[in-house]
């Protein structure tokens, strides 16, 4: 009888070192950094952050969990739709979110927008979340999937204050569902990258569900820097949307948890504290803009 023929193994799906260094002991040190943090300017006692993503991605569950890890219980203020994940926003207006931390609010708020679909007149419109960042929409607004907002409406600030302005942009994109994002939507949010970066406001992708996305973070979620999936997906991630590596932050968004962990809380503040960081150095250089 013959030798039966070997059968190969399955490729390793970690890497022999992380690619990226990463402290997961600095939870304690980065939730009391963020919480007496102050900007650098007298005008701006908050910095506004505005969140957008697709529909489904899991932007209102950043939000959430960003509190729940200041709180250290699980958040439920920005509502979620877990019926109905990827047919239509569940946000329809324009929400501001503060943040409280060490029986205080902490300097920066986030708010949040409807979610982005590929189809021309469905979900939110570019140019309302261009005109958010830039303060033009005034908190509270429902989104018109038809037609943006213009400055004939209530709702439409002509001449926003410094502190009324968003300083950074964060597009939420899901790992599982990257690579197959569609290309009608990476042209939303093409016009909306250039014409924020024509004024120099920074933009960070958060890239959520990475425990769907790879098995081996799945079971271990520190080996999110060592998996090949998730490096090759920050990558894709990065071509698609034209945000560099260094802007791009994979995290676990709390979605069936009762309690919150360190872990997912570490990867969070992490990317708050960058975010909150590169949202401060634009307001600081607001003047030369």
């Amino acid at each position: 009888m013959g030798a039966s023929p070997s059968v190969p193994s399955p490729p390793n799906p970690e890497l022999n070192k992380p690619w990226r260094i990463f402290d997961w002991g600095q939870k304690k040190d980065l939730k009391e950094k963020l919480e007496n943090f102050s900007t650098s300017h007298p005008d701006v006692k908050d910095i506004k952050i505005l969140v957008a993503g697709q529909i489904g991605a899991g932007k209102s569950s950043f939000i959430n969990s960003i509190e729940s890890a200041f709180q250290g219980r699980i958040s439920s203020r920005a509502q979620v739709n877990s019926a109905d994940g990827y047919g239509h926003s569940f946000t329809k207006t324009l929400n501001r979110f503060t943040i409280k931390g060490g029986g205080k609010k902490t300097p920066f708020v986030f708010k949040d927008v409807m979610g982005l679909q590929p189809i021309v007149l469905e979900g939110s419109q570019p140019e309302d979340i261009i005109n958010a960042v830039f303060g033009h929409v005034k908190d509270g607004y429902k989104f018109n999937q038809e037609q943006a907002l213009t400055y004939k409406d209530q709702h439409y600030t002509r001449d926003p204050e410094l502190s009324d302005q968003a300083f950074c942009l964060v597009y939420v994109i899901a790992a599982d569902t990257v690579e197959f994002t569609d290309d009608r939507l990476i042209d939303k949010l093409t016009i909306i990258r250039q014409r924020l970066s024509d004024k120099g406001i920074p933009q960070v992708i958060v890239m959520t569900k990475v425990d769907e996305a790879c098995p081996l973070v799945g079971k271990d979620l520190r080996k999110i820097y060592s998996s090949k999936k998730i490096k090759e997906k920050m990558e894709l991630c990065s071509a698609k949307v034209g945000v560099p590596l260094t802007n791009i932050f994979p995290v676990k968004n709390y979605h069936n948890e009762i309690d919150t962990n360190d872990d997912v809380d570490v990867l969070i503040l992490k990317a708050v504290e960058q975010i909150v960081h590169l949202a401060d150095d634009r307001l600081e250089d607001s003047e030369s803009y």
